[in-house]
């Protein structure tokens, strides 16, 4: 049995070792939170998870109930592959007591953070922030057309540039050339 994200799985097949807690744990999305099984399935040395819904659940499409398992392997798992099934036993309740704790800790730890900017702020100060201590908000992004019309202002400024070059080039080597008739007739 593994508990991860607050929900309790068991293995119900094991097919050639493929059940791998730690690998489980890292690709684990809460995207999976609300199937009631999960399949996992390793092809090129990637573990890859997807999520089943009980055969008698309202909404789900056929495909994608506990029954349609066993197709989905052999359709779309590479032949012979390892691969495990889990199912969801229920949500683990966290006890009241420990709830209580961990929400006064990060509290107390966004206030901490709070204050830090604060001070950070008073003192004008320009030093950077702590790893892994990150303002609230990230810096937007350019947006794609702005970027590319950018980029395309570059080249055609670059490619003036070269033209004008060019064109100077030419000139210089037609005075040059004047020159050069100038002194030969004289």
């Amino acid at each position: 049995m593994i508990v991860i994200g607050n929900k309790s799985y068991e293995v119900l097949k094991d097919h050639r070792n493929g059940w791998n807690p730690e690998a489980f744990r890292e690709r684990y999305s809460e995207v999976l939170d609300r199937y009631d099984y999960i399949v996992g399935d390793w092809g090129y040395n990637q573990l890859r998870l997807k999520g089943f819904y009980r055969d008698n659940h309202p909404k789900a499409p056929k495909d994608a109930t506990f029954s349609s398992v066993s197709d989905y392997i052999n359709e779309y798992c590479n032949f012979g592959c390892a691969h495990f099934v889990l199912q969801k036993l229920k949500d683990v309740k966290e006890p009241k007591e420990a709830k209580d704790v961990k929400d006064a800790k990060d509290s107390k730890d966004s206030k901490d953070a709070k204050d830090a900017d604060a001070a950070r702020e008073s003192r004008g100060s320009a030093e950077p922030r702590p790893e892994g201590e990150a303002k609230g908000k990230k810096e937007p992004r350019e947006p794609r057309e702005a970027r590319e019309s950018r980029e395309r202002e570059g080249k055609r400024e670059a490619r003036a540039h070269r033209e004008s070059k060019e064109k100077r080039s030419h000139k210089e080597a037609a005075k040059d050339a004047s020159k050069e008739a100038e002194t030969t007739k004289a």
